[in-house]
């Protein structure tokens, strides 16, 4: 029998905890702080995130109810709801953000060699956002209509593995493209994008970064061709052209050389119109990298189902950044431990299984093992069958 740590203790067990310090001595988190340090607000706010729980109170009384593990859960301080209320209202959110990168860019080592479809050298990212609705009377800090109050998560996702490797937080009326000024763009990267992000000035900043950017025309872009080549009309493609921009402030704005390629979509029976600085990758592979934008779609909809980012346990802006940001890290930790245990469930089976396990103490590889465990029943039982009445 299995005498070891809990589930979450094994789960936890992949946090750097010497980075963690070092993101909470930079915010001065634990200032003056006497029992619920920021390590147990972490430790509870990730076991939120894992096990579901919908409010304070809900992870007051599944954390009290077994006060013979949290010691050794790694938690300390006494968990109360309005302790970890008081944290998420006032210790910098910024903690958490530090930290989250830190295991982002563990997890991105780990899933570098990852296969996402196509065989590309090139780091291949890409970009969205989604809106997160909020209760305008309870939040009326984050005002979107009129009757209406949203928060933006920006997303920057590294495709090899599905890590967001940029993740930035916003009030929803700021503007997807505004995103563009906030990245450091990576000399060689694929960015790959909507048309919501067409701004020509700051796509001709990531050309002269060195990185490609693939994104859709708008239906009033205005071009003039230069060059046509030929291309495959049995695999969806339509054209492949050089061109050049004509219009007045747009010429001004990307005054080099662009590619357009038109693809037919037969799935959708739609025609696609397809923008990129890059001359070299074959004009299919620029068609098919634009599909793979979809996976920060589902990503968006995995967080959203799967995680707490939805409703809050807290009010405030810094509640609200807090949670989001502990959310996203507990994604990334749960990846990691994906990867480094070589678990072949899905992250989803993976987190369904941690959810309700967390108290156990049981071998994390032997839980997700696909052992044949056969029920033995008794035939001599006097118990009738259903089919027998």
């Amino acid at each position: 029998m299995y005498s070891g740590q809990t589930v979450f203790s094994q789960l936890t067990s992949y946090v750097p905890i010497k980075s963690f310090r070092r993101c909470v001595k930079r915010y001065r988190g634990d200032y003056k702080v006497q029992s619920f340090s920021c390590w147990d607000q972490f430790l509870c706010m990730v076991f939120a995130q894992t096990t579901y729980r919908e409010s304070l109170r809900d992870i007051e009384a599944c954390l009290r109810s077994m006060p013979g593990k949290l010691y050794h859960m790694g938690i300390r301080g006494k968990v109360s709801r309005s302790t970890l209320a008081d944290a998420n209202e006032n210790r910098d959110w910024r903690i958490y953000a530090d930290f989250a990168l830190i295991l982002i860019d563990i997890a991105r080592k780990l899933y570098q060699d990852d296969d996402f479809g196509l065989e590309l050298d090139e780091t291949v990212y890409a970009l969205d956002s989604t809106t997160i609705d909020l209760c305008l009377s309870v939040f009326p800090w984050a005002l979107f209509r009129k009757t209406k109050g949203a928060i933006k998560l920006h997303t920057l996702l590294d495709l090899r593995g599905n890590i967001p490797s940029f993740v930035w937080i916003t009030h929803a009326k700021v503007h997807d493209v505004n995103i563009l000024d906030e990245l450091i763009a990576e000399p060689g990267a694929i960015y790959i994008m909507d048309r919501g992000y067409i701004d020509f000035s700051r796509l001709y900043s990531l050309n002269l970064s060195q990185a490609t950017f693939i994104t859709r025309a708008k239906s009033n872009f205005r071009f003039q061709r230069l060059y046509s080549h030929p291309v495959d009309k049995s695999t969806g493609l339509r054209c492949d052209q050089t061109i050049v921009l004509s219009g007045f402030y747009a010429s001004k704005d990307y005054p080099q050389k662009m590619r357009r390629i038109k693809f037919y979509d037969a799935d959708s029976k739609k025609h696609l119109v397809f923008l990129t600085n890059n001359f070299k990758l074959p004009a299919l592979t620029i068609s098919q990298l634009f599909k793979c934008r979809w996976n920060v779609e589902i990503f968006f909809r995995w967080i959203k189902q799967n995680l707490r980012i939805k409703s809050f346990y807290g009010t405030s802006l810094n509640a609200v950044k807090t949670q989001i940001w502990i959310a996203i890290a507990t994604y990334v930790l749960v990846a990691i431990a994906k990867k480094r245990l070589k678990i072949e469930q899905s992250l989803y089976t993976f987190m369904q299984i941690l959810s309700v396990t967390a108290f156990e103490k049981v071998d994390i590889c032997q839980l997700v093992s696909e052992r044949q465990y056969k029920c033995l029943y008794d035939h001599n039982s006097s118990q009738l069958s259903l089919f027998d009445l």
